[in-house]
């Protein structure tokens, strides 16, 4: 009987540490962020064949620049602002497949959409960081439209303009690193102007004005071909980080120019961070003092 009882209780205290373990290990900071992007992810993957009917709209945005630079670039050879024609193209391809693979608006609306509503008192009181929950979803959403993008607008690139000149597979890690940064520093920044919800009855006019400059300065148009006087001011915003980038590695990838932009990405990103998080602090402190 002692022997029973000795092995027993040496059960339950094997079991209790597993137990405890476990508990841990699901209760690590990181672990239920995780749980929300693979939820996020699963659900998307269901809708794949949905994300595919925006096709259309990339491959006619494409054509039209396609033949908007074969008619700039006259003359064979030529270059603009540093970019051959084939260099150009590519550049607006690449920055349009992150803008429709990203889908970064869906950020601004649902964190909009959940303070006006009041659905924020509920989410804030969860075992989990909200800007973080919501960062986490929108990772779930890009991860299952971005590479649909991807593919597509490299065998339209490929049919229609060529390989990328100069183009090196091994950088390739490099720049999927770069565009992670970029749709992730992006995402913060349109979380912020959205917090300004807290105070303001709609913050859509300032996303408004975010995704025209992000649209026009860097996404149709690189940075180097605006006014020389103009272009540090461009490098000193979301802009040389988001789209410019990642789009300026693809198209002409040089060591010294990848350090530049990785390194302004991990600034702008702790930056863009540390600004959120305070910024959703001080909303919740305003919904706390006027009683939710």
């Amino acid at each position: 009987m002692r022997r029973r009882e000795k092995n027993a209780g040496a059960n339950v205290g094997v079991l209790g540490k597993r137990e405890k373990y476990i508990g841990r290990r699901y209760c690590l900071p990181g672990h239920k962020y995780g749980v929300i992007y693979r939820s996020v992810l699963m659900e998307n993957l269901q809708y794949a064949a949905n994300i595919a009917l925006g096709f259309f709209g990339y491959f006619v945005f494409i054509f039209i620049f396609i033949k908007l630079w074969d008619y700039i670039y006259q003359t064979p050879g030529e270059l603009i602002a540093g970019y051959s024609k084939e260099q150009m193209i590519w550049y607006v391809m690449m920055t349009e497949m992150m803008w429709f693979g990203s889908n970064a608006g869906s950020v601004g609306r649902q964190v909009k959409t959940d303070i006006r509503g009041g659905n924020i008192a509920y989410l804030m009181n969860k075992p989990y960081h909200y800007t973080l929950y919501i960062l986490a979803k929108y990772t779930g959403e890009w991860s299952v439209r971005l590479p649909m993008y991807a593919l597509l607008a490299v065998v339209i690139g490929t049919m229609m303009v060529g390989p990328v000149p100069g183009f090196k597979i091994v950088a390739v890690p490099v720049m999927t690193a770069c565009i992670i940064l970029g749709l992730t520093i992006n995402a913060v920044f349109k979380i912020c102007i959205s917090l300004l919800s807290f105070w303001i009855e709609d913050a859509s006019p300032f996303q408004w004005l975010y995704d025209k400059l992000l649209l026009v300065v860097g996404t149709i148009f690189p940075v180097e071909i605006f006014p020389q006087a103009l272009q540090p001011f461009f490098k000193l915003t979301p802009i040389y980080t988001v789209c410019y980038g990642p789009a300026k590695l693809i198209v002409d990838f040089r060591p010294d120019k990848c350090v530049e932009i990785l390194a302004a990405q991990v600034l702008y990103l702790a930056a863009g961070c540390g600004l959120m998080f305070f910024v959703y602090r001080k909303g919740v402190k305003k919904l706390y003092v006027n009683g939710g």
